[in-house]
């Protein structure tokens, strides 16, 4: 059942992969069921056709939905599903335990690792997601990092709401919540916590919990002499 904890960030009522959900208290803990998951899951349907270029590691653990476009130099290692009607544009570094849903766009530059994407959430330019979720209608501008590691290697914590609550994961990037729109060259600390309908304006570094609908932009202003 979807707690009211998950359907406060996301709306599953079209992603076709809702139970990796099933009984988690908190979004990120969908993570945590990732792996096995995919290993549930009847892999190797590539329903395409795949152009010359691109390069295919396992395939037999790669699925990938009708309408979906491969472009030439992109590198696809399973476990993975790609959804229908994606896109996986030249350069595409997706490096296993990825679960994207329909209509996603993974670009160029961009790197993927033990991530969830839901319908329509776009990487598309030089992004990097590690363990992370994308929320459905998501989008990452031009080089933003989600960052999934802290640099003293403890287990990640993640300010909820009114609450500091701690994990089990040592990799934990951000979790955003449909139809949030990060500007271009943020950066995203690691368990940062993001609900429904943010903007974050471009060049920023944000962490904690942002609540839906809200607004982040720096306060900083140029100073032109």
């Amino acid at each position: 059942m979807q707690t009211s904890s998950i359907a406060d960030f996301f709306n599953l009522s079209d992603f076709s992969h809702r139970a990796i959900f099933e009984n988690c208290q908190y979004p990120w803990e969908a993570l945590l069921n990732l792996s096995s998951y995919l290993k549930k899951q009847k892999l190797g349907k590539i329903e395409i056709e795949i152009p010359t270029g691109v390069f295919l590691v396992n395939p037999s653990t790669i699925s990938i939905g009708k309408g979906t476009v491969v472009e030439p130099g992109a590198y696809i290692q399973g476990p993975c599903i790609i959804g229908a009607n994606c896109q996986v544009r030249n350069g595409a570094y997706i490096r296993g335990d990825v679960l994207a849903g329909d209509h996603c766009v993974i670009g160029h530059a961009t790197e993927i690792k033990h991530s969830i994407l839901l319908n329509h959430a776009a990487a598309a330019h030089f992004n990097y997601v590690g363990d992370s979720i994308l929320g459905s209608h998501v989008n990452l501008g031009a080089g933003v990092i989600l960052a999934n590691l802290r640099l003293d290697h403890e287990n990640v914590s993640v300010r909820f709401r009114d609450k500091k609550i701690a994990t089990t994961m040592k990799k934990l990037g951000a979790i955003i919540g449909d139809k949030a729109q990060i500007g271009c060259n943020c950066v995203l600390n690691p368990g940062t916590v993001l609900g429904p309908e943010v903007l974050c304006f471009p060049c920023l570094h944000v962490d904690g919990y942002i609540p839906p609908h809200a607004k982040v932009k720096s306060s900083q202003r140029n100073l032109v002499r």
